[in-house]
């Protein structure tokens, strides 16, 4: 019970308050438009066909305004879409540039990645160039190597074999040692 009396003393409270509100606040600064002609133009006549021809002429005249009036929010309008148009067209050349530009951007930077990817295995080549050339560098010392213990071992064995004595001869030279001890 005691809730209902304070909201009903809330409400009782609330019309009078100081406080502007919008609507106070619009009431104040609300511009009015100019007196119209119609009003207050109509002057009774007489005679029913002389009214008659007036409120033709007032509905005429009203009905070119309205005409004009018309005319007026449609050019507007067509101006309004006109620039809603260019403001589109414009939106859509921007993000056609910033595409375009990214694009680009893109393309270059493959390229960039395409010359470092050549550069590093032209660099890649090179080495494993060098290092086939070191092989073989190595390999063919061992080879000369090979071929020269090869060569001194048949030398040595050449050498050797000057010493030997054919068969024979080996009779013969037997007889000779043999031969020569006894003397």
């Amino acid at each position: 019970m005691a809730n209902s009396g304070t909201s009903s003393f809330k409400t009782l409270i609330r019309p009078f308050s100081t406080k502007a509100s919008h609507h106070n606040n619009h009431q104040t600064t609300h511009k009015y438009l100019d007196p119209n002609s119609f009003l207050g133009s109509w002057k009774s006549p007489t005679d029913p066909k002389e009214a008659e021809k007036k409120l033709a002429q007032l509905r005429r005249d009203y009905a070119k305004q309205v005409k004009n009036v018309r005319k007026e929010y449609i050019h507007e309008m067509e101006l309004l879409r006109l620039e809603k148009l260019r403001k589109e067209e414009a939106r859509k050349e921007a993000i056609r540039v910033a595409n375009e530009e990214r694009k680009r951007l893109k393309a270059e930077a493959a390229k960039v990645r395409a010359q470092e990817r050549m550069v590093a295995q032209e660099e890649f080549r090179q080495t494993l160039l060098k290092e086939r050339a070191e092989k073989l560098e190595n390999w063919r010392m061992k080879q000369k190597l090979h071929e020269n213990k090869k060569t001194e071992a048949n030398e040595l064995l050449r050498r050797r074999s000057s010493i030997w004595i054919e068969e024979h001869e080996l009779e013969k030279k037997l007889l000779e040692v043999v031969m020569n001890v006894h003397d």
